[in-house]
């Protein structure tokens, strides 16, 4: 027979004071044991005890909140103070709603809600692990989606407003602690970073501030988000950075910002890529001096021979895949000369004139064209992997089917996912823990 000792004892005693927690365990312990005959499947069980699971939290941080409220009141009266009155006080937990009447104070003229300052809360807060819930879901989908995420895994729902106001609150947070690392490296680096900077355009709205009802005059209008790479060659995960407020120096200082975070040093060379945006290759040379390059996204040079193939050859397939070679081997003097042979006359508008527009394209870029070099090096001749992370960082968030944010939450909201994609999220609710205690 197994002994019964003193903490057996105690346990017992604390179960008494709080039958609803008794009540609670003996449910679960009904679950253990299949009192019922009911659970002889793994899910049924599992979804059983995630509901006994679920209530037992929230009956012990309810018991919890009115102990608390209990202790506070004996030390108000033993320290001589007056009670007011009771308020009532909620707050949202990941277990649902806790609820408690809390005395109010009077301390000389003063009057005093010790168990909210003591407990850090106010009526109808969200408590520290929900707001994390919260801003994770949001950060993902659209707020009213994310309403319903919280009811389908948490059995509880907040107003769309609240969740609004929770996640946004996080967002700009996280954009008012970015800070760009500016100083040059002092230590060698690595060899070669690859860096890549592309924009994507996001709905943004101007409320009118004129009117009292401010959705009366807005404007509408698109604004460029830059979004910026940078990893080291021989790295597939990249640091991001971003900008939507910020013009093109402000994506370079970002883009600068990256490479440092992928290992360049003061003998590392960068590789930029990207399209034919003059901005680009310019804050390249602005950001990395002689230590960087730039080459023209191959792809992205490609679409203006394919538009010149169909006026220079019959076959216009065969034709391309020709000028193509020549680029990959750097002969762009070779395709220069080709498109010349088949040049529209000065009488033809620009918008009809696809070779003269390849030709004045090439000529203006045969010093970011060096596609041999990047292939000796292994490194890329294709910008996809920016454009892929503006659809998946950028895009699947703030270009959501007839969304449209003001600038100032856009800037934040971007902010927040890059706080995810950098893997800077478990570090983030680190710092609101330790700034909270």
């Amino acid at each position: 027979m197994d002994r019964f000792d003193e903490s057996d004892a105690t346990l017992l005693r604390a179960l008494k004071r709080y039958p609803q927690l008794k009540e609670r365990i003996r449910h679960l312990m009904a679950v253990v044991e299949d009192a019922d005959g009911d659970l002889a499947q793994a899910d049924a069980a599992e979804r059983r005890v995630i509901e006994e699971i679920r209530r037992l939290g929230q009956e012990s941080l309810q018991a919890w909140a009115e102990r608390q409220v209990n202790q506070t009141s004996l030390a108000m009266m033993e320290a001589g103070d007056a009670r007011r009155g009771v308020k009532k006080l909620c707050w949202y937990s990941t277990f649902g709603v806790i609820e408690v009447d809390e005395p109010v104070w009077r301390e000389g003229t003063r009057t005093r809600r010790c168990f909210s300052l003591s407990a850090q809360v106010t009526h109808r807060c969200c408590s520290q692990s929900l707001q994390r819930v919260i801003t994770d879901f949001g950060a993902d989908v659209a707020f009213r989606q994310a309403a319903k995420k919280l009811q389908e895994h948490y059995g509880f729902t907040l107003p769309v407003e609240r969740i609004r106001q929770v996640v946004e609150g996080h967002a700009q947070t996280m954009y008012e602690a970015q800070v760009l690392s500016t100083d040059w490296p002092q230590a060698p680096g690595v060899p070669w970073v690859v860096a890549q900077t592309d924009g994507g355009m996001i709905p943004i709205v101007t409320p009118n501030a004129t009117q009292a009802d401010k959705r009366r005059g807005k404007s509408l209008a698109w604004k460029e988000a830059k979004l910026c790479l940078a990893h080291a060659q021989v790295s597939a995960t990249p640091w991001y950075g971003g900008t939507l407020q910020g013009g093109v120096d402000e994506a370079g200082k970002a883009l600068f910002d990256c490479a440092l975070h992928a290992g360049f040093g003061t003998q590392t060379r960068v590789h930029g890529v990207g399209d034919g945006a003059t901005w680009i290759a310019d804050q390249i040379d602005a950001q990395f001096a002689q230590q960087g390059q730039f080459l023209i996204d191959f792809y992205h040079a490609c679409d203006y021979l394919a538009a010149a193939a169909k006026v220079c050859a019959p076959d216009p397939k065969v034709w391309l895949s020709m000028q193509k070679a020549q680029l990959k081997a750097n002969a762009s003097d070779t395709v220069l000369a080709e498109l010349a042979l088949h040049g529209e006359p000065e009488t033809v508008a620009d918008a009809d004139a696809p070779v003269r527009a390849a030709q004045r394209y090439f000529s203006n870029r045969r010093h970011q064209l060096d596609y041999q070099g990047a292939h000796e090096q292994g490194l890329p001749i294709g910008s996809g992997e920016i454009e892929s992370a503006h659809r998946y960082v950028v895009q699947q968030r703030l270009k959501l089917p007839g969304a449209w944010w003001r600038i100032e939450q856009a800037e934040a909201m971007l902010a927040l996912r890059l706080n995810r994609v950098n893997d800077q999220w478990e570090s983030y609710w680190q710092d609101q823990i330790q700034q909270a205690a």
